[in-house]
């Protein structure tokens, strides 16, 4: 397999090089309101970050009556009723998917969502997306991912709850209709516990995959998505909300809006921090290199004639004049063209 290792999402340039592609989860945070989810918009812009999320799907298509919740959707929302009854709650439709993507639009914030559906993919043609994020719980689903990849566009792939064979099968089948994809390692639980973070996977996806690699971050708070920066993710994804307390099953382990601001702000600056891979002298040490790097001096006074050695030279701060002891080699069985002083520069 070989996947690009650079692409472009809109106006965004996904590559090792670019900036960190930062993606704004808002999922189903709005509880199935409208106005709640413009506001998600506002806050998203507000937060700094490049995209906002949200998910489109029919209930019917997605999940069998009477299933049970995922263990962390118990604790959030309670047992009373089923996942199918907690997610219709929260569908939208696609006239609603139009509006929100307009407004992003006129907010200046890229508006993606994540299809759970073959039904819901069709659907999400008129709106023209960018690129396609695929869910965890769509990683196995092969003629899914089959009909995602067909249509031409983008992937964002996470990985949760998968072995690395099933991801290896993904990508295999993906490949054949579509070269552009990023794959995020994820951890499917709200929140994820610290211990099962797990970011030395991205390394392994690099490495046996060669793609973009990214993380979709649902640990607490500030959480890891600044360290899996450091450790080479190009695209992050992140739940907020509008407030942790609200009733939904998601809320718990989200942002809220200051944090979501700071979030984003650790990652810019861990961003500055991994810099470029040129090992050259920064701009301030262009300035202090003089004042503090040492060059040759005599280390006893040498008579013209004298012949140069280990012994008679030594390096010191000079202010940056004179030989640098990288050179002091080609000075070695060379005689004095004149007398130098001790602690004389050797020029």
């Amino acid at each position: 397999m070989n996947f690009k290792r650079q692409f472009e999402i809109d106006r965004f340039m996904i590559s090792d090089q670019a900036p960190v592609f930062i993606i704004a989860e808002a999922g189903v945070n709005h509880n199935g309101d409208m106005n709640l989810a413009f506001k998600l918009i506002d806050i998203a812009k507000q937060g700094g970050a490049d995209a906002i999320k949200f998910q489109t799907f029919k209930t019917e298509e997605v999940i069998l009556e009477n299933i049970e919740k995922a263990p962390y959707q118990k604790v959030t929302t309670g047992e009373n009723e089923s996942q199918f009854d907690m997610i219709k709650k929260l569908e939208l439709t696609i006239e609603d998917t139009k509006k929100l993507k307009n407004y992003c639009s006129q907010k200046g914030l890229l508006f993606l969502t994540t299809p759970c559906d073959p039904y819901s993919l069709d659907l999400l043609d008129e709106l023209n997306l960018p690129a396609y994020k695929v869910a965890s719980a769509d990683l196995t689903n092969i003629p899914f991912l089959i009909k995602i990849a067909k249509k031409g566009k983008p992937i964002i792939l996470s990985t949760g709850m998968s072995f690395l064979d099933e991801v290896e099968l993904a990508l295999k089948e993906i490949h054949v209709h579509n070269d552009r994809l990023a794959l995020l390692q994820c951890t499917s639980n709200y929140p994820a516990k610290d211990d099962e973070v797990n970011l030395a996977v991205m390394d392994i996806y690099r490495e046996k995959f060669n793609v973009i690699v990214g993380y979709s971050d649902h640990t607490e708070g500030l959480g890891a998505g600044a360290y899996a920066v450091a450790r080479g993710a190009k695209i992050i994804e992140k739940h907020f909300t509008i407030d942790k307390n609200m009733s939904g099953p998601d809320h718990r382990a989200s942002l809220e809006p200051d944090e979501l601001r700071n979030y984003v702000l650790e990652i810019r600056r861990v961003e500055k921090y991994i810099g470029k891979s040129d090992k050259v002298p920064t701009r301030a040490e262009t300035l202090t290199r003089p004042s503090m790097q040492k060059n040759l001096v005599a280390q006893d006074p040498i008579r013209k004639g004298d012949v140069f050695t280990e012994k008679n030279l030594t390096a010191k701060r000079t202010g940056g004049r004179g030989i640098s002891p990288t050179k002091y080699r080609s000075l070695l069985g060379q005689k004095a063209t004149r007398d130098f002083l001790q602690n004389e520069i050797i020029d």
